[in-house]
């Protein structure tokens, strides 16, 4: 064989091998790429990762095969300049060229974001990182900011009648004071016309009325119950007679859990004490749901200045116009209480 044909042979053999290996590697980067089973698997982010970072997550989540042509393919598209942090949904069978594409544009997915049942807001906060990216010394702090609390128009002690609890969503990056401002926005659109029209007649702010209403929800869990409790206390309230909550001692004393509130509790020193004190107290004593701020804002008309958990503990109470009546009442409480051993 000439020398000229071996040349071109060789030539020929290596532009093939080229094609072939350059068709595997352009397959790999478009064909699909994850390797699970599952319909989608999440990768998160964090700010601040580089494309070392990202790539070892992929490799780990089983979404790529190819680090060395994920990486040749992100300088190219200049990923590494544009890497956007946040909670991403990797479908099954992407190829990593839609990949880095939706990596590249922060496509990133929402968080559905839920809280009720909150007491305080180092609870609010501890849970919300559990499902954003901000950690709940991050939430706390700017729950506990005076420049942030200002802003809102709230202060330290009414600072949670700020957050409605419901479900929301927000991106995973959301940002404490983002998500404040999220609230503020959340809050007016609650109080927007008729809520608000009704806490203007009855002479109370938005949150004065959660300061009732969070009084409300520690009472009973007893939605049927809750409007009836809420005129007892806006009637004490009326004739200037204590509001006598057994939950804003609880609060003060720090006692959340107990059953039973004794005499010698009601002498304690704090502006919590509704005992000694008249008025409403300086701020929720939880989160309230929006089923007892309704509650508050259109509670039953009666004259009941008296209500008592009922004997047979079904959370339901009884009411009573009269302090005789009351009595009675509660002295059966007090029974069925002894009679089950529930002394605190």
């Amino acid at each position: 064989m000439k020398r000229w044909k071996v040349v071109l042979f060789v030539l020929l053999l290596i532009g093939a091998v080229g094609v072939l290996v350059s068709r595997s590697i352009w397959s790999g980067l478009v064909g699909p790429g994850t390797r699970f089973a599952e319909e989608s698997r999440l990768l998160y982010i964090h700010t601040g990762d580089d494309l070392d970072r990202v790539v070892e997550e992929l490799l780990a989540l089983d979404a790529i095969s190819d680090a060395r042509g994920f990486k040749s393919l992100a300088d190219w598209k200049k990923y590494s300049d544009r890497i956007k942090p946040g909670r991403y949904r990797i479908p099954r069978g992407i190829s990593a060229n839609e990949l880095l594409n939706k990596l590249r544009n922060g496509e990133q997915e929402p968080v559905r974001v839920t809280f009720t049942n909150i007491d305080h807001l180092p609870e609010l906060a501890g849970r919300l990182a559990l499902v954003l990216e901000p950690d709940s010394l991050e939430f706390l702090s700017a729950f506990s900011d005076p420049t942030l609390q200002q802003q809102v128009g709230l202060d330290a002690s009414n600072m949670i009648s700020l957050f409605i609890p419901n479900t929301y969503e927000f991106w995973w990056t959301t940002t404490p004071e983002r998500f404040i401002e999220r609230m503020r926005t959340e809050h007016r659109s609650f109080w927007n016309g008729d809520r608000q029209a009704r806490a203007t007649e009855m002479r109370m702010s938005p949150a004065q009325v959660a300061v009732l209403a969070s009084i409300v929800q520690a009472e009973t869990v007893k939605a049927d119950d809750a409007k009836r409790i809420a005129g007892v206390y806006l009637n004490r309230l009326r004739i200037g007679m204590p509001l006598q909550a057994d939950p804003t001692l609880k609060f003060a004393m720090g006692l959340d859990s107990v059953r039973r509130i004794l005499d010698r509790d009601k002498l304690v020193d704090s502006p919590y004490n509704t005992y000694r004190r008249t008025g409403l107290p300086p701020g929720p004593i939880n989160m309230p749901e929006p089923r007892f701020l309704d509650a508050v804002l259109y509670a039953e008309k009666h004259d009941y200045l008296y209500f008592c958990a009922r004997a047979d503990l079904s959370g339901y109470s009884d009411f009573s116009r009269t302090y005789e009546q009351h009595l009675v009442n509660a002295r059966n409480y007090h029974r069925a209480l002894n009679k089950r051993g529930i002394h605190r």
